[in-house]
């Protein structure tokens, strides 16, 4: 994997950019470097939290193949995908992105051991899904086998006999909005204010159009697949329009096989 940042720069490789290029597959430690969260989110968890989408698109757009997007990602978005977890102290989707993606537990991985212990972190992130209805199968080893209590984020008017089931399986609910509506920005709150700051969304494209309209995003790591699908798939955002479009920056941009891994923030964070 070949980093091209600085931009300008096409010859060099992280995690030196004065260093000659590599041409070698980057190790999990590197990657973790990369991606690594802002310093000031403070080691017992406290302080402002941070929130980052991970997505993958296709040259026209495409956030999904058929429904899922693993048909458009590739072993090198996969070994990103799993970095960022490792990082994570919670991993935020959809009810329908859990259902079609058929999300299971986090799990913990020798590679971020370490790292997560001095970062003040549990050996994994918890799983935080995102739903007004309710409607998900809390049968499901997400919610019964976790290796920590997944989170079911609903509104305070959710249907009550589902609440209790959730609550049944294990799963730890948690109300951010009134009535059936789930408000994004009171999600990010609700779970900072529970020491979750290294927040992560995998969307789906719903879920993410309602974190950049509420004007929540903190960065996007987008991967950009050299494919064509046309079709009438989702985007990686959708919903609500915002007024003004916020701008972003470059962070960081890798390239392997023709696949860009790029890393965009805020500019005003």
């Amino acid at each position: 994997m070949r980093s091209l940042f600085p931009v300008t720069d096409l010859t060099r490789t992280a995690p030196d950019p004065s260093g000659p290029p590599i041409d070698r597959e980057w190790s999990l430690d590197e990657l973790a470097d990369a991606y690594a969260y802002p310093p000031d989110l403070r080691a017992d968890g406290a302080g402002t939290p941070w929130l980052r989408a991970n997505m993958v698109s296709t040259l026209d757009g495409a956030a999904q193949h058929d429904g899922r997007s693993q048909g458009i990602s590739c072993a090198a978005d996969m070994r990103i995908f799993g970095t960022l977890r490792g990082l994570a102290d919670v991993v935020i989707a959809g009810a329908e992105t859990v259902r079609l993606e058929g999300y299971r537990p986090t799990r913990a991985r020798e590679a971020f051991a370490a790292r997560r212990a001095a970062a003040g972190q549990g050996p994994a992130p918890a799983v935080a899904v995102v739903t007004g209805s309710m409607d998900l199968d809390f049968s499901l080893p997400l919610f019964t086998e976790p290796p920590v209590p997944t989170l079911v984020v609903t509104g305070a008017g959710a249907p009550s006999d589902r609440i209790a089931a959730a609550r049944k399986a294990g799963a730890e609910v948690v109300i951010a909005g009134e009535g059936g509506r789930v408000d994004p920005a009171r999600v990010v709150r609700e779970l900072g204010d529970r020491g979750l700051t290294r927040q992560l969304t995998e969307g789906g494209p719903r879920l993410l159009g309602q974190f950049v309209a509420a004007d929540v995003l903190d960065e996007l790591c987008l991967t950009v697949s050299p494919m064509l699908t046309a079709g009438d798939a989702q985007r990686i955002a959708g919903g609500p329009r915002v007024a003004v479009p916020e701008r972003f920056f470059l962070a960081s941009l890798l390239e392997e096989a023709g696949f860009l891994f790029t890393r965009y923030r805020r500019t005003d964070r």
